[in-house]
């Protein structure tokens, strides 16, 4: 009960400072920072997608890019054959969940190993860069949209208010709309891990033959867990062609795929904090480095990356409750010791306390 308990206190302080970054960054930063804020809130969603199926799944997939640039595909295509941003925005979730959902079907069901799974969703999302890479031609269409090939969709519609296609939204709306979008991630995979459902799924991730004897069908809660975690990849990808209303196959990429990787990995595994706090910190690092030119930035990347595994194999967040929990700890020790010293002592001789009480 009480780690339940302190777990809902820390869910409860992140919401906090989530709302309260919503609420106030728009108001001391320029509309550049948060327009950079907002691509790093996206990342944020992608990182927290692959943190929940590898930290809480055991599912270590090496192609969560695969499902992000199927959602953001989906939207642009859809957005540009619709024209209304409502209905491709929902299949820009449902497509990357469904293709998560067959993909994970053959894996868990077809009694594939762990390794298999790591070479099987990276395969598939080589599969994917390559295909959209050789869409340059003009015949290369959906409806009326252009696949545009290595090139990109350019000049995609952004979201827009429901039902009101002139009504589209601004830099300002779609942080707001990425923001609460991350925050509600956040909420409903906290609540869904809390559950019974989320216990069963952290059980089979731990001792998968236990849970089958227990009853529970294991392959169909980490058909669940991948299913879900491919379409919130889905939903980053949606966002991230709103914010800068261009999509290409490079989303697909070896490169993006290892970056994820790496955000949950120095974040922390087994958290929903983690992938974000990694996300922003190593985004950040790479666009100083970029604006710099000083440096190699996959060398500084791959560099941290062996650094935290050998280092701070546990990452970021899970390093500094810890290095809390051990400081509250000395605290505490040490104010029940000057509390012993103050204290007066006791007089042991029954005699004298005899003779007093006379």
């Amino acid at each position: 009960m009480n780690a339940f308990a302190a777990s809902w206190k820390s869910a409860a302080l992140t919401l906090v400072v989530g709302v309260l970054l919503l609420v106030g960054l728009p108001m001391v930063i320029d509309d550049y920072t948060l327009l950079q804020v907002t691509i790093y809130a996206v990342m944020s969603i992608l990182g927290v997608s692959l943190g929940f199926i590898w930290g809480y799944g055991g599912i270590l997939c090496f192609g969560q890019a695969a499902f992000f640039g199927l959602g953001s595909y989906t939207y642009a295509i859809a957005v540009i054959n619709m024209g209304d941003s409502t209905v491709p925005f929902l299949l820009s979730i449902v497509v990357p969940a469904l293709f998560a959902a067959i993909l994970g079907y053959v894996i868990f069901y077809g009694r594939l190993s762990d390794v298999y799974m790591g070479v099987i969703t990276l395969t598939v999302t080589l599969i994917l860069f390559n295909l959209v890479n050789s869409t340059a031609g003009p015949e290369w269409k959906i409806g009326t949209a252009p696949l545009g090939g290595f090139n990109g969709i350019p000049a995609i519609p952004t979201l827009n208010v429901p039902g009101q296609t002139d009504n589209v939204l601004s830099p300002k709306d779609l942080f707001y709309v990425t923001f609460v979008c991350l925050l509600l991630v956040y909420l409903g995979l906290r609540v869904l891990i809390s559950s019974k459902i989320g216990r069963v799924m952290v059980a089979a991730k731990e001792n998968e033959q236990r849970v089958l004897l227990l009853g529970y069908d294991a392959r169909a809660y980490k058909l669940f867990c991948f299913t879900l975690g491919g379409a919130i990849a889905g939903l980053a990808g949606c966002l991230f062609a709103n914010w800068g209303a261009f999509t290409s196959p490079t989303i697909f990429g070896l490169a993006q795929s290892a970056q994820i990787i790496i955000w949950v990995i120095v974040g922390g595994l087994g958290t929903l904090v983690g992938p974000i706090v990694g996300c922003v910190a190593i985004q950040w690092l790479s666009t100083q480095i970029g604006t710099q030119q000083t440096f190699n930035s996959n060398l500084v990347l791959g560099a941290i990356l062996v650094g935290f595994v050998l280092l701070v194999p546990r990452g970021i967040v899970p390093g500094v409750l810890t290095l809390g929990d051990w400081a509250l700890r000395r605290l505490r020790g040490r104010a029940a010791q000057a509390r012993q010293e103050v204290a007066p002592k006791a007089d042991p001789s029954p005699m004298k306390a005899g003779e007093q009480a006379i």
